[in-house]
């Protein structure tokens, strides 16, 4: 009885000692953050803190969306073109609720919504300056669904629209081709083109993805492949190709440079099949083809607040109108980050992982 008496008594201890850390955790704001740079479901840790009191111009927002970025993924792992200062919050964009404001701060009030410009958005939470949040226009009530197309805003569509628009004047009948088409920037430059009745040959990697491609606005859908320049050709009538956008390198950008018809422009954005690639010289030169790069990154940090808020004005109002929209994949808090960025690594996705922390 006595042995008894003590187990029951150890249980009773451990269980109040669990209860109150549990509470206290529930308590408290979460983040994400790394002190090395590695696979990011091993160097990510959850961590804790308590509110913070504003200093002179900040503002207090909720994070209410979040996407997780390729690109969040390769600076995490060091294998981006910027490497952060560590320790590190990860995370590029995200929408967020302003619940506190500084006396000081003017043009942003409690319960607007805003886009999170500054960074670091794996978070319950975040304080800091007024100017690292973009307000967005009074939008009336909106879903859940719109508030997680609205977190999406400030680095896929916007890719996909200055790709579009800064590298040749496309005109209405021509044909574009993309590769890895099935991805977030490959749907919104599908819808993009769409609007401006530019046509698209859409290049992906794996069978079962036609559907929703086509749903979106796609002309063509094609799977890669040795022949890729003679399919496009054969579904284009041999339509001369003005534009090529490729985020995959390798042979895929070879075949998408083959593909183009004089004076074409192939412009690269990523390297996910992690392959140089290589290049014919002679259609290079007899097809003055021309080769450029695009990175996101850099705009930012060039383009003047005028002609960011131009490019914001166009997309903005699309996505918080539902007719710019990219496909949600999975939904995770901040607690179950491992699981997200394992989830968004993953090949056979289709859609964005999102890290949702607060309620929508």
């Amino acid at each position: 009885m006595k042995n008894f008496s003590i187990i029951t008594t150890l249980a009773l201890l451990l269980a109040t000692a669990s209860f109150a850390v549990a509470e206290e955790a529930q308590g408290s704001l979460k983040y994400v953050e790394h002190s090395q740079m590695g696979n990011p479901a091993e160097v990510l840790n959850v961590k804790y803190h308590s509110p913070e009191a504003l200093k002179a111009g900040e503002v207090r927002v909720g994070v209410l969306a979040a996407p997780i970025n390729p690109s969040d993924l390769l600076q995490i792992a060091g294998k981006y073109g910027v490497d952060p200062v560590l320790p590190s919050i990860p995370g590029s964009e995200g929408v967020g609720r302003v619940l506190e404001v500084s006396p000081e701060v003017k043009h942003l009030a409690v319960g607007q919504m805003v886009l999170l410009a500054s960074g670091s958005t794996w978070r319950d939470e975040i304080v800091a300056p007024a100017a690292g949040f973009l307000p967005l226009p009074d939008l009336g009530p909106v879903g859940p669904e719109v508030i997680e197309q609205l977190a999406m805003s400030a680095v896929n569509p916007l890719t996909a629209l200055l790709m579009l628009n800064s590298f040749t004047d496309l005109e209405e009948g021509q044909w574009i081709v993309q590769s890895a088409a099935n991805s977030a920037v490959g749907g919104y430059v599908i819808q993009l083109a769409k609007q401006r009745g530019i046509k698209t040959v859409n290049v992906v990697r794996r069978e079962g993805l036609a559907e929703d491609l086509m749903a979106k606005g796609a002309d063509v859908v094609l799977i890669d492949g040795p022949d890729l320049a003679a399919q496009i050709a054969l579904a284009t009538d041999n339509a001369p190709i003005a534009l090529a956008l490729d985020p995959v390198g390798g042979e895929t950008f070879t075949r998408l440079a083959d593909s183009l018809g004089y004076g074409g422009t192939l412009v690269t954005y990523g390297v996910l099949s992690g392959q140089p690639s290589s290049l014919n010289t002679g259609k290079i030169i007899f097809n003055d083809i021309r080769i450029r790069g695009f990175w996101l990154y850099k705009w930012y940090q060039s383009a003047d607040m005028k002609t960011k808020q131009a490019a914001f004005g166009q997309v903005i109002p699309l996505v918080a109108q539902g007719i710019l929209k990219a496909n949600v994949d999975s939904r995770f808090t901040v607690d179950q980050i491992k699981q997200a960025v394992t989830r968004a690594a993953e090949r056979g996705r289709n859609g964005k992982v999102l890290i949702v922390p607060n309620a929508l």
